[in-house]
């Protein structure tokens, strides 16, 4: 294990942060892309002191960069990716040209396996823009050189997390506001979401064999939306209701930020991926990833209690 190291593309949002802590007995090169993002995640990393961590600013789209950054890597983590594009920020740009750089770079490097995180519903054949794009970076991925696994996943619900936050905040509101408060939701607590990489990583660094190709991976229960906030709102005992407005007003609404605005807060795209209705059998998954799943009641006391 001392001679193996981890490369991990985007490690300065809330999954990357909380696999740095998974695998601080790991040497790892986190890359971030912005000097903003490094700086953050230089600052983070002296809070934990994680002694094996490198963290290299880098050009996900430049091929000199990656090719450098790789080198000397046996495994690769794919975190890389976006539900929200802006006019300087593109899904093609985010998802598909950094993949196509990321298997350029493979096909010179003698990398074992890579693992990339995508979400339920990604298909190069959606309507959604978002989950087209991530279909097209997996089909890519999925013809590149080293082993690949993709984990699809849900929500994430973990400390910290935007989603936790909201739920928070929607409980002690005495009226919240939801599109299409009916949409099913189907959290996974991020704690088994990072076994799944941590399991994975040491099934390759023992050169025990694992599952290649797509699973679709999510937490035990999937539920409506209202019924998700009124699980939270009842663990924290809080009085907060949903209230669900027609999605047909939140394209309105969204059509009209992004005629205005470089970078909206709210886009199709977007709303279309939040309210992607998530209903699968994790079973086929936690089998084949040697995971177990946490409880939903579990995941929201973890996580929402403070």
């Amino acid at each position: 294990m001392q001679t193996e190291k981890i490369l991990i593309i985007g490690a300065n949002g809330n999954i990357g942060k909380k696999m740095l802590l998974r695998l601080k007995d790991y040497s790892v090169r986190a890359l971030v892309r912005s000097e903003h993002a490094m700086h953050k995640l230089k600052a983070f990393v002296g809070q934990q002191q994680l002694s094996k961590l490198e963290i290299v600013q880098c050009d996900y789209s430049d091929l000199d960069q990656m090719s450098v950054a790789m080198n000397g890597c046996n495994y690769v983590v794919q975190l890389v990716g976006v539900i929200k594009e802006s006019r300087d920020n593109s899904f093609y740009a985010v998802h598909e040209k950094t993949t196509n750089v990321l298997c350029q770079v493979l096909a010179s490097h003698k990398v074992r396996r890579v693992l990339y995180l995508s979400l339920l519903g990604s298909d190069e054949a959606a309507k959604n823009a978002c989950l087209a794009s991530r279909g097209r970076a997996e089909k890519m991925l999925l013809q590149a050189s080293s082993e690949v696994l993709i984990v699809r996943i849900p929500m994430v619900l973990g400390d910290g997390d935007y989603a936790v936050q909201a739920l928070r905040q929607q409980a002690f509101k005495r009226f919240s506001f939801s599109f299409r408060a009916a949409s099913l939701e189907q959290p996974i607590y991020a704690g088994d979401v990072l076994q799944a990489v941590t399991v994975d990583i040491e099934r390759c660094f023992n050169g025990i064999q694992s599952t290649q190709g797509i699973v679709e991976l999510a937490g035990p229960e999937s539920l409506s939306r209202v019924h998700l906030r009124q699980r939270a709102t009842q663990v924290l005992g809080g009085c907060g209701k949903t209230l669900s407005v027609p999605l047909v007003i939140g394209y309105l609404v969204a059509g009209l930020l992004q005629r205005v605005m470089a970078n909206p807060p709210m886009t199709y795209a977007m709303l279309g991926v939040l309210n992607h209705d998530d209903n699968i059998d994790p079973t086929p998954a936690v089998e084949a990833l040697g995971i177990k799943l946490t409880s939903l009641d579990e995941m929201l006391e973890k996580t929402l209690v403070l």
